[in-house]
């Protein structure tokens, strides 16, 4: 497999919510985040979005983050975001996760059967807080004949 670089979306929790669990899980958190930001790259454009992650009783928050991408050129491109935001490092916590994009629009209907992988990081500068995550299309290649990947 091989990763073709798609795009570096970078973004702000404009508001947000979040309602502490009870009982048991007291310790898990569930969060609705609304996101204002942009995209550069292949794909170029205004991103919006929620994220509604649940913050588990580790610090870790499981992603699960939707909207669109308004590109420069006039297309609507949804996506959706899954995976994990890690409680470390603290300043920097960690962010990797899978995409998947959905768009009617001639230019970018190759997006509709991919997937993407991105890694990521949250930028804490005092009380200011940025998301920046890197996203690549993961490109098929052949099975290696050998039946294996190689040496671990």
């Amino acid at each position: 497999m091989n990763l073709l670089p798609l795009y570096r979306c970078r973004f702000t929790y404009e508001r947000s919510w979040n309602v502490p669990a009870s009982g048991q899980d007291a310790k898990e958190t569930q969060h609705f985040l609304l996101a204002d930001g942009r995209c550069e790259g292949r794909i170029a454009g205004a991103l919006v979005g929620a994220n509604h992650p649940r913050q588990r009783s580790d610090g870790t928050f499981e992603v699960n983050f939707q909207g669109v991408i308004e590109t420069d050129d006039g297309e609507v491109i949804y996506f959706d975001h899954r995976g994990y935001g890690r409680a470390y490092p603290i300043g920097r916590r960690q962010i990797v996760g899978a995409v998947t994009h959905l768009c009617n629009g001639e230019a970018y209907q190759w997006l509709n059967d991919t997937i993407a992988v991105s890694t990521g990081e949250v930028r804490t500068d005092g009380d200011a807080t940025e998301l920046v995550i890197d996203v690549a299309e993961l490109v098929w290649a052949p099975l290696s004949p050998r039946g294996h990947l190689g040496p671990r």
